[in-house]
């Protein structure tokens, strides 16, 4: 296993792929083609399923090993093959004979992951577009299941995509799952949605500071919030504070999550800064879901992982989620001596979020008004994925150019560029809205649908303009959503996905009329007039 090929994420090499020992994101070769190796188990699940109706733990073996493969979630080689153990065994408890004879007829075999990557461009494209988009949204349905709730029709439909994966497939017919992929993934999201808000309350705004207090503190970052839930419970009045990190920011927003008085505040920014920001850190890092990097030696022995997320040599927690390793590191290391002042990418020494659809729905009435009177002309949706490569602060000088009665919509972790800004209100509303985590484009989706209800018109007949970034596969199933719905006019960047073929491109040009981002001002011209 000396070479890999992986072109899923953004900052793929040469922005064609990922070849040779080690991809950009710091993953091996071997671990690479072990990810291969999984994709093609989880093809052979889905197989063995069309046959033999999937149970409750084959679902679990789908969306965690779907999960596992998402970009900067496990480097472990060990991990990765504990989870193709766990889809070899969810197989043979669907066939322990084949459903169609009494032998193993060769129907549910495991699938080679290299007949796609040498396939046919247009159709490596598509089947691209599927797999990753299917792993992104297996990551929300994960989530929700977490907290009780799961669909069958989504559970379902991760098997009929991952079976299209291994089929020998044309254009016409990996099209429509391409699109099914995206309508699919909107009620995932609203999944996720009532999962969190009937488990912790609707967000409401909340100003979060980015100062360290002093004294132990533990960081905790990704996106699931039952574990933040529980790490809350197992440090009531232990004199530990807690601190959220990139995607975790929202969680201060949920009534019953702010309600424990050791959630703090948020420290540092985005995801890919975590190599400088937590250089020295005297407290322990939980990672919850992606967003772990190669991590440095200066801070190797205060990471811990949970859940799929998986590094070698880290200590991992594992279903039972007792924390106490990660306690008792708090307590050893001790925090700061003294308050320790963090600042934004912009200075900024304290950002907002909380504005998701319940709370901008609640004030619909002032945004209709704003609009109909002229003091809001349009609104911008501005957020994604954030990442290292060059070229992302587009989206700050882009934020900041935007004219002062619009208003900017943002979410997920590419708000770190700009949410520490200040840009003043209209009409009592700020303008710059954090709806939350990626997953919360759901909220976006609902409050677009409301408005264009409004104003009796069309979405694509509102002042919206969508300037989104994009780094891995959640971003992925949540450009498929927006496309399923027929939004067009998405400006997409910094660049465009390598897995997208020329024809596929056009496709989606001559159809969204999607575009790349050149640059602000140009941008800002084309958008405005």
């Amino acid at each position: 296993m000396s070479d890999m090929f992986c072109f899923q994420c953004e900052q793929t090499a040469g922005c064609t792929g990922c070849t040779g020992r080690a991809g950009v994101c710091g993953k091996q070769a071997d671990t690479a083609n072990f990810q291969d190796e999984l994709t093609g188990a989880l093809v052979g699940l889905a197989r063995a399923a069309s046959n033999n109706p999937p149970t409750p733990s084959t679902d679990l073996a789908m969306l965690e090993g779907l999960f596992t493969t998402i970009t900067n979630v496990s480097f472990d080689n060990d991990a990765i093959s504990r989870q193709i153990e766990i889809t070899k065994k969810a197989k043979e408890a669907l066939t322990p004979h084949c459903a169609c004879c009494s032998s193993n007829c060769g129907n549910s075999d495991d699938y080679d992951m290299n007949n796609v990557w040498n396939a046919n461009e247009d159709v490596r494209s598509l089947k691209s577009l599927i797999l990753f988009g299917l792993r992104g949204m297996a990551a929300y349905a994960y989530h929700a299941l977490m907290l009780g709730h799961s669909d069958p029709m989504v559970n379902n439909f991760f098997y009929k995509g991952m079976f299209a994966v291994g089929e020998d497939w044309g254009m016409d017919e990996l099209l429509p799952l391409v699109m099914e992929t995206g309508k699919v993934n909107l009620r995932c999201m609203e999944l996720l949605d009532k999962a969190n808000t009937e488990t912790y309350g609707t967000p409401v705004p909340t100003t979060v500071p980015l100062t360290i207090e002093k004294g132990p503190f533990i960081v905790i970052s990704g996106h699931d919030l039952y574990d933040l839930n529980q790490l809350l419970e197992q440090t009531k009045d232990k004199g530990i504070n807690i601190y959220t990190h990139g995607e975790m920011l929202p969680a201060h927003s949920y009534p019953k999550l702010k309600a424990y008085p050791q959630l703090k505040g948020n420290f540092g920014t985005a995801w890919q800064n975590q190599q400088k920001e937590f250089i020295d850190i005297p407290a322990p890092v939980l990672f919850t879901t992606n967003c772990i990097m190669p991590v440095k030696d200066n801070y190797r022995d205060r990471i811990f992982t949970t859940e799929v997320v998986a590094y070698p040599g880290m200590v991992h927690i594992d279903d039972e989620k007792d924390f106490t390793p990660v306690i008792e590191k708090a307590l050893e290391l001790g925090g700061y001596s003294e308050d320790h002042p963090m600042t934004g990418i912009n200075g900024g020494t304290q950002v907002t979020t909380g504005f998701g659809h319940g709370t901008v729905l609640s004030v619909a009435d002032k945004v209709i008004d704003a609009v109909k009177g002229g003091a809001i002309k349009h609104f911008f949706l501005v957020g994604g994925c954030d990442g290292a490569k060059p070229g992302r602060n587009y989206y700050t000088e882009f934020v900041k150019k935007t004219p002062k009665d619009s208003i900017i919509l943002t979410l997920a972790c590419g708000k770190y560029r700009f949410n520490d800004l200040d840009l003043g209100e209209i009409g009592g509303l700020p303008r710059i809205m954090d709806m939350g985590q990626c997953n919360d484009a759901y909220s976006a989706i609902r409050v677009a649908l409301a408005l264009a209800d409004a104003f009796d018109c069309g979405v694509n007949d509102l002042p919206l303009t969508l300037v989104l970034s994009w780094y891995e596969q959640k971003a992925v199933c949540i450009l498929l959503t927006l496309l399923s719905l027929g939004i067009n006019n998405i400006y997409l960047g910094p660049t465009l996905p390598a897995f997208i073929s020329p024809n596929v491109l056009n496709y989606l040009v001559e159809n969204f009329n999607i575009s790349p981002i050149s640059t602000p001002d140009e941008d800002l011209k084309k958008i405005l007039g």
